[in-house]
């Protein structure tokens, strides 16, 4: 039997002694990025959920606890109903299977983001941060760094010389200097239409909550409008942001000096350090984690990498760089060792 199958047979008994119900079965209900994954279960024809969340590997508590933040705010995530933290496995509400993702077109974007911006405005007024992680310019650092590793050397096998680090380098001191200048906020870190389901009442239902920290104001906002899974087109993204902008200042979390530039700057090179980070993530998802299906997605974060970083001259030579050593090759195919 293999550890695999020694971690099911644990799950199910578990989930069964807290169920009262010996016949109970289970079906995978998702796996996300990290060594988390999650099963769904009837109790009394009604769906629960079973999260495995090994804690040698993937400790469950953060969730915990930050679930109990964003609840204590009035914002909807699963219900716990049961949880043992030793074994790193917690029975939980089930908020349902319509993620955002699916669910977004022109007839429904309107509707379905302003629900995740009032969620989103009201996570970043209501939700303590105190104890929280800093997302600070080392952890920021850190991130990038994902993407010359494993987007430019490993994916595309280049041979980054000591003056090649030039222009990476100037374009990750850009984007400190532009996250520095802002204001602080819970932040959710992940805060985007896989990890957001329409639900029938406090839509949205909000999960993959675990890793969150403090951090710039713009940062979920980036997340949530540049989205690694799905483009709008940018007339209408800046449109949105600065009706947030607005909010912002009404709730006095925004100075009123931060005008429509300055606030859409921040937007942009916030939103440009996720990406790049996402860049090196989805490859080191690939070639270290054994999840090729990640490359699929490169080229909308490239996009978004080449894009914003064009709209800003501190930063079009990093967009140059990259795109010459892409060339002609189809990023969503794997390099061989």
């Amino acid at each position: 039997m293999t550890a695999s199958d020694d971690r099911a047979t644990a799950r199910l008994a578990w989930a069964r002694q807290v169920t009262a119900l010996p016949s109970l079965t289970l079906e995978p209900a998702s796996a996300d990025a990290s060594f988390r994954s999650y099963w769904r279960g009837y109790v009394e024809g009604q769906p629960v959920i079973v999260m495995d969340s090994p804690p040698d590997k993937d400790d469950p508590a953060p969730w915990i606890a930050i679930g109990r933040r964003l609840a204590e705010a009035g914002l909807h995530v699963p219900k716990v109903m049961a949880a043992d933290l030793v074994q790193g496995l917690l029975l939980i509400e089930d908020l349902g299977t319509r993620t955002y993702l699916p669910e977004l077109d022109e007839r429904t974007v309107d509707a379905l983001y302003g629900d995740a911006l009032d969620a989103l405005l009201r996570m970043q007024k209501q939700v303590d941060t105190a104890g929280l992680p800093a997302f600070d310019p080392a952890w920021q650092t850190m991130e990038m760094e994902i993407m010359p590793t494993w987007f430019l050397q490993r994916h595309l096998g280049a041979d980054l010389a000591c003056g090649d680090w030039d222009v990476v380098e100037l374009a990750f001191t850009r984007i400190l200097q532009a996250i520095a200048e802002q204001p602080r906020a819970f932040m959710h870190r992940d805060y985007h239409s896989r990890n957001l389901l329409v639900t029938a009442d406090r839509s949205p239902g909000i999960i993959d909550f675990q890793g969150a920290m403090s951090g710039p104001i713009t940062y979920d906002l980036a997340s949530l409008l540049r989205d690694a899974y799905i483009v709008w087109d940018n007339e209408r993204v800046e449109g949105w942001v600065e009706a947030y902008r607005l909010r912002l200042l009404d709730a006095r979390l925004l100075d009123d000096t931060v005008d429509t530039d300055r606030f859409r700057r921040w937007f942009d090179l916030t939103g440009l350090q996720r990406h790049i980070k996402i860049l090196g993530l989805f490859c080191r998802l690939c070639y270290r984690d054994g999840k090729p299906g990640y490359l699929a997605d490169l080229p909308r974060v490239l996009r978004y990498v080449l894009d914003t970083a064009r709209r800003h001259v501190d930063l079009a030579p990093l967009a140059d760089d990259i795109q010459a050593r892409i060339g002609d090759r189809d990023i969503t195919v794997a390099r061989p060792v």
